[in-house]
């Protein structure tokens, strides 16, 4: 029997308590608006990297309650009957907009407005959260990498430093954010993307020589594969390496360096690789890189990078600190009423958002947000700025929008991302602490 898939119970307990005090209260129904945003950028951080939009979707749709969850909180809750029945019968049939995957945002950017009854509405934070504040930290940390590398291609092979669903998860945000392929398998059955790998040191020490590791591994894989150099002596590595592939026919494709002096031996490697004739030959380095060690490796002659730990935990910043908070609700004559908090170090301003980045002599200069209980007033003002909409339907009435996730969305993800980052002024592309990218600019109409 295939177990139905559920995210309902990814959800903390606070959410089921106020909806069991909402609906005994009769305040349950009142339509309301969640924005899902960040107060502030992690340190060092330029701009943020909207990833995970494709997964929020998929949790919306598997939310439901079923039967073994509904019996789970019956025997271990003081839940309502009234408040059991709500959940077993629940589908989010509100709306949900917010700004396309792959977009840069910045402090304030409402990456996502949901908007349906409180009790449907607040449902959803913790999962929502979950999900955005893990891609969108693993997604900022690779498009610093991608960047650094200078259109040298970085490869995630992470999985084995995470979670494993977060492996696959970060794969996916990494791929948005330019990364070229991941070596974890379900990320390339789940989302399509391709996979890469080829052998690691444990391979060389199950031979008796390493003239006979590469023999083998070329004869399986072709002259074309990366041949791991360095279990022993490089020098001799990179010489067995030409020579294994030639008696197989062939040039080899590449050479891999995973410990050392990358830089220096980049150097003497390709010098090798050249006075061998292997001009042809790329050379690839692994070996715990982070940003930094990429844009330092950016002089040395290395053609692609595979990144590990630091991509998937976020680089030193493993979430990326968003919120989800009630901004606006209808009051009992079914008037909009704009909320907020107030407490002196978490301050939020009430209101819907609606966004859109203005951009000025070719690069963004402002992220406006607006608030108002009127859309169309809040579009014209953007549109009166010049400012470029942000925001897209991804929800609508309980139906997703398809456009959003797949294979395709994917793509467009990357190439939307790799658009957004170009359009952001030099400063944000720095690896120092700073100010944001762009400032963010608050209206209330």
């Amino acid at each position: 029997m295939t177990e139905t898939r559920t995210t309902a119970l990814l959800t903390d307990k606070y959410e089921l308590t106020m909806i069991d005090a909402a609906i005994a209260s009769g305040h349950a129904d009142r339509l309301s608006v969640f924005e899902l945003f960040g107060r502030r950028l992690p340190a060092t951080r330029r701009y943020g990297v909207v990833a995970g939009i494709a997964r929020v979707l998929d949790a919306v749709e598997d939310f439901r309650f079923t039967p073994d969850e509904i019996a789970y909180l019956r025997d271990s809750t003081t839940l309502s009957d009234e408040t059991l029945d709500f959940l077993a019968d629940y589908r989010f049939s509100g709306d949900i907009s917010g700004y396309a995957e792959g977009e840069c945002y910045l402090p304030g950017s409402p990456l996502l407005s949901v908007t349906g009854t409180f009790a449907e509405a607040v449902l959803l934070e913790t999962v929502l959260l979950a999900i955005l504040n893990h891609d969108c930290a693993v997604a900022a940390a690779a498009s610093r990498m991608t960047s650094a590398a200078h259109g040298r291609p970085c490869l995630e092979m992470g999985a084995r430093r995470t979670h494993e669903e977060a492996a696959v998860a970060a794969a996916r945000a990494a791929v948005v954010a330019g990364f070229a392929g991941s070596s974890i398998l379900e990320a390339g059955r789940s989302y399509g993307i391709e996979t890469i790998g080829t052998a690691a040191h444990s391979f060389t020490l199950l031979y008796d020589s390493e003239e006979e590791a590469f023999d083998a591994q070329i004869a399986a894989l072709g002259p074309g594969t990366t041949l791991l150099v360095d279990t022993y002596d490089v020098t001799t590595g990179v010489e067995r390496a030409v020579a294994a592939a030639r008696r197989a026919g062939g040039e080899l494709g590449a050479v891999r360096l995973d410990s050392g002096d990358l830089i220096a031996q980049a150097f003497t490697v390709r010098q090798q690789l050249d006075d061998l004739g292997a001009h042809d030959t790329k050379i690839t380095v692994t070996s715990d890189l982070d940003e930094y060690a990429i844009a330092a490796l950016g002089a040395a002659p290395v053609d692609s990078y595979g990144v590990g730990t630091k991509v998937v935990t976020g680089s030193g910043h493993p979430t990326a600190e968003l919120v989800y908070k009630l901004v606006a609700r209808q009051d009992d004559s079914g008037q909009w009423t704009p909320v907020a908090k107030k407490s002196s170090s978490k301050q939020s301003i009430g209101g819907r958002k609606y966004a859109g980045r203005v951009v000025a002599e070719g690069h963004a200069a402002v992220e406006l947000v607006v608030a108002s209980d009127d859309p169309q007033a809040a579009r014209d003002y953007l549109a009166s700025r010049g400012a470029r909409p942000l925001q897209v339907d991804l929800v609508s009435g309980g139906e997703i929008n398809e456009e959003h996730r797949g294979p395709a969305a994917l793509d467009a993800a990357r190439k939307r991302h790799e658009s957004s980052r170009a359009e952001l002024p030099y400063q944000a592309w720095r690896l120092s602490e700073g100010e944001p990218a762009i400032p963010t600019v608050m209206e209330v109409l």
